[in-house]
């Protein structure tokens, strides 16, 4: 079991992202997020079984949580105590271990390893590892509709936020957007294309994390509204990121056969360039900092957030860009 004793940061009133110290808010919510997930992980009978530790396997260490983070600050944006957030926040990680555990197999992405570590189905085998996955997508839903764990939410609003999740990670988000890229695979593909792959197959998750988020915390409609194309925006620019950084590994040898397996994908430096690619991350940055400008500093945490998002790929020397799936 995890050390539990730290506190969620909680938002913090700065009136700009200077003086706010983002590694330090990041390692506090990510532990807070470990200590939730173990607890609910850990609830279950039979933790021994292969099963269940495929599962923990797969979400623990895990990475920098960003998309549990993104709900827990789009929520406190508006007021909603972590409490409240973190069920939610907890489902929208689970379904983000899954994807990675069904991303890795053979069938799929065919990675060896995961944060430097062998990937669940070289730990466990291919068919407990995808039943890792379907395990951990299936809990992600049962958290949400716990009654104990969502006690204080309007049972209406837990609805509209399960089905939100669930469009978010069904065949017109995340598993459509997996299917989409599996299919562009060894083909050319036009820009159009590779946006549709990542607005479903990154964006819709990162957008739902948001969404649901600021739904908790009681957003009004334009407040919603704009948060909606904070998380459209920064969901692409994620993804454009990953792309830029995987594009530069091709030049590296020395991390493996990352290079050649991103040859084969549709991404954005393959269809435009590396400079075109960060021309585009660029403005997706500052069309998101745009939506959080009127929130002030309240959306403090939230702005430095996307700043680090686009950091890691508009790095000046690109020998400093952090290795694949550094904010998975």
């Amino acid at each position: 079991m995890l050390e539990c004793a730290v506190k969620p940061a909680g938002p913090m009133n700065l009136p700009s992202t200077d003086g706010f110290d983002l590694d330090d808010y990041l390692r506090r919510q990510s532990l807070t997020i470990d200590c939730a997930l173990d607890g609910f992980l850990g609830k279950y009978p039979g933790v021994q079984q292969t099963l269940f530790r495929a599962v923990r396997y797969g979400i623990f260490p895990g990475g920098k949580r960003i998309r549990p983070i993104l709900t827990l600050a789009a929520g406190e944006l508006f007021g909603a105590p972590a409490s409240r957030l973190m069920p939610f926040a907890c489902a929208v990680e689970l379904i983000h271990g899954y994807s990675l555990i069904h991303d890795d197999l053979p069938a799929l992405d065919d990675d060896d390893l995961r944060r430097g570590e062998p990937a669940n189905h070289k730990v466990f085998g291919e068919g407990m590892a995808l039943l890792a996955g379907d395990g951990l997508l299936t809990e992600a839903f049962h958290l949400m509709s716990d009654r104990d764990a969502t006690r204080g939410v309007e049972p209406e609003l837990v609805l509209a936020l399960i089905h939100e999740l669930a469009h978010a990670a069904g065949v017109m988000g995340l598993v459509g957007g997996q299917a989409l890229d599996l299919e562009a695979e060894d083909k050319e593909a036009d820009l159009a294309t590779v946006e549709v792959i990542h607005v479903r197959k990154t964006g819709a998750l990162i957008l739902a994390a948001i969404r649901i988020g600021a739904r908790l915390g009681g957003a009004g409609e334009s407040e919603l509204a704009s948060m909606t194309r904070y998380g459209e925006y920064l969901g692409l620019a994620f993804q454009i990121a990953d792309d830029i950084l995987d594009a530069r590994d091709e030049d590296r040898p020395s991390r493996g056969e990352t290079g050649y397996k991103e040859q084969k994908k549709a991404t954005y430096p393959l269809v435009v360039g590396i400079v075109q690619a960060r021309q585009r991350l660029s403005e997706l940055l500052q069309s998101s900092l745009r939506e959080l400008d009127p929130l002030g500093a309240r959306a403090v945490p939230l702005a430095a957030i996307t700043r680090r998002v686009a950091a890691r790929a508009l790095s000046a020397q690109s020998d400093n860009f952090p290795a694949k799936g550094e904010a998975s």
